[in-house]
C-alpha cells in the first residue's frame, strides 16, 4: 500500500510537471486541463483493480488469473497465496475431523455429545442403534425426550456421575448398558455406552453357580452329618449300622462325582487348544459299546451303526469324555428293555457321532438349557440315576474346544437322539 501511495505521488507530481509548462505558455487551463486528465488516468487505473477486488472478496476463490498491473499485480499475488494457504489449512481441519468422526462410528461402544442442557450435539452410529436414537433428526433434541426410561432422566437430572448407570432399555430386554457421563470442554458432557450384557451374564453365572455347587454339596453333606451323629449317639444293631454305612458311602461317591466334574470342567475351560492327533474312532466306539454294556448290565440292547471311513482330528481324552457322557446319559435314563444305538456318519461335509435311545424323551422347553450347569429336567430322577448335573456342560466345552456343534432333538415318550457335529476341518479321511 505504501508503494501505491509514492507511485501516486510521483504520477501526480509528473503530471503536474508537464502542465506547469503548459499553463505558463499557453493558457493556464490547458495546464490543469492536462493535470486533471493525469489524475483521472490514474483514478481509471486504480478503480478498475479496485473493482476486481471488490469482485473477488464477494466471492474469494483460489483463482490463478487473479491479477493486475503493477504493484497491484504483488497484491493480488499475495491474496491468492494467502487463500490458497487457508483453503489447505481448511482442507486439513476437515479431514481431521472426518477422521475423528469415522474413528467415533467405528467404536463399538456408543458415545452422544451433549450440552449442558442434555441437547444432542452428536451420536455414534452404536448409540443410535443402542438408544433408537436418529441423529439426522435428533441433533438438538433433548436426549430424555427421546430415551424416557425413569432411571435415565433421574440419573441425568441428578448430575451425580461419579458412578455409571446400569441400565435396561425397554427396546432390548436383553440387553444390558453401562452409561458413563464425562464432563468436557467446560460446557460439554460425553456420554459413553458399554454393552456389558455378556460381562453380565457372566456375573449372573458365577453367582448361580456357586448357589448350585453350594446346594448340590449340602444335600450329601447333610445326610453325612446326620449319619454320624446318629451312629455317634445311638447304638445300632450291626445291620442297621451297615446300612447307614451304606448310604454314608454313596452320599460320599456322590460328593466326589461332583467334584471331579467340576475338575473336569475346569481343566477343559483352561486348557491350551486340543492338538489334532488321529483319534481312531473306531477303537474308540467300540470301547464305548463296551462302556454301555457294562453299565447297562443286560438290561439294553446297545447297537452300533456306522457309515463312512474317516477318524476325528483333537484331543482324545476330551472326545471320550465327552462321548462318554452321552452315552452314560442315555444308558441311566432309558428304562430296562429300551434300544440305545451308537451312530457314526462321515461325510464330505464333515462327521456326526450320535446316541440315540428310546428312553422318556424330554420337553422342547428344557431342551435349551440342557448344557448349564446342574440344570435338570427331574432333579429326583437325575438324583436316583447318580447323575451330577454336569455331564452335558463338559459335553459342550468339549465339543466347543473341537469346533463342533452339539444338536438335541427329543419327544416325550419316543426317545431322545444327542448328535455331535464336525466340521470337515476335523476330519481325517486319509
Amino acid at each position: 500500500m505504501t508503494t501505491l501511495i509514492v507511485r501516486a505521488v510521483i504520477l501526480a507530481a509528473v503530471a503536474a510537471a508537464v502542465a506547469i509548462p503548459v499553463g505558463l505558455f499557453s493558457r493556464p487551463w490547458h495546464g490543469w486541463a492536462v493535470f486533471s486528465l493525469g489524475l483521472v488516468l490514474q483514478m481509471v487505473f486504480h478503480f478498475r483493480n479496485f473493482t476486481r477486488l471488490d469482485r473477488w472478496s464477494r466471492n474469494p476463490l483460489v483463482d490463478a488469473s487473479l491479477e493486475g498491473e503493477g504493484e497491484w499485480d504483488n497484491i493480488f499475488g499475495r491474496l491468492y497465496r494467502h487463500e490458497k494457504d487457508l483453503r489447505q489449512q481448511i482442507a486439513q481441519r476437515e479431514h481431521e475431523i472426518g477422521m475423528l468422526i469415522a474413528a467415533a462410528q467405528a467404536l463399538t461402544d456408543g458415545v452422544v455429545l451433549l450440552d449442558l442442557q442434555n441437547h444432542i450435539v452428536f451420536c455414534n452410529q452404536t448409540a443410535e442403534a443402542q438408544l433408537g436414537l436418529k441423529v439426522a433428526t435428533d441433533r438438538g433434541q433433548s436426549v430424555v425426550n427421546l430415551v424416557r426410561q425413569p432411571e435415565f432422566v433421574g440419573y441425568l437430572e441428578a448430575e451425580d456421575f461419579s458412578r455409571p448407570l446400569i441400565l435396561r432399555p425397554e427396546r432390548f430386554r436383553d440387553r444390558v448398558y453401562a452409561i458413563h457421563v464425562i464432563p468436557y470442554a467446560g460446557n460439554r458432557r460425553l456420554m459413553q455406552i458399554k454393552d456389558v450384557t455378556q460381562a453380565d451374564r457372566l456375573d449372573q453365572t458365577r453367582r448361580d453357580f456357586v448357589a448350585n455347587v453350594s446346594h448340590e454339596l449340602r444335600t450329601p453333606l447333610t445326610v453325612l452329618a446326620g449319619f454320624l451323629e446318629t451312629l455317634q449317639e445311638i447304638e445300632l444293631e450291626p445291620e442297621e449300622r451297615n446300612r447307614y454305612l451304606e448310604m454314608m458311602a454313596d452320599q460320599s461317591r456322590r460328593m466326589q462325582s461332583i467334584v471331579q466334574d467340576l475338575l473336569t470342567l475346569s481343566a477343559i475351560e483352561s486348557a491350551p487348544p486340543p492338538e489334532n492327533e488321529v483319534v481312531d474312532m473306531a477303537n474308540l466306539i467300540d470301547k464305548l459299546r463296551r462302556d454301555a454294556e457294562a453299565l447297562s448290565s443286560g438290561r439294553h440292547t446297545i447297537r452300533v451303526e456306522s457309515e463312512g471311513q474317516g477318524d476325528l482330528l483333537g484331543s482324545e481324552p476330551e472326545l471320550i469324555s465327552a462321548f462318554g457322557n452321552l452315552v452314560t446319559n442315555a444308558v441311566r435314563y432309558t428304562p430296562a428293555g429300551g434300544t440305545i444305538t451308537l451312530h457314526w456318519h462321515v461325510s464330505p461335509q464333515g462327521a456326526e457321532f450320535a446316541v440315540q435311545d428310546t428312553g422318556p424323551g424330554i420337553d422342547a422347553k428344557h431342551i435349551p438349557r440342557l448344557t448349564e450347569r446342574f440344570y435338570r429336567v427331574d432333579r429326583s430322577r437325575s438324583r436316583d440315576s447318580g447323575g451330577t448335573g454336569l455331564g452335558l456342560a463338559i459335553v459342550k466345552h468339549s465339543l466347543n474346544r473341537h469346533q463342533a456343534q452339539l444338536h438335541i432333538k427329543s419327544e416325550v415318550g419316543k426317545g431322545s437322539r444327542f448328535t455331535a457335529r464336525f466340521p470337515a476341518s476335523r476330519v481325517n479321511q486319509s
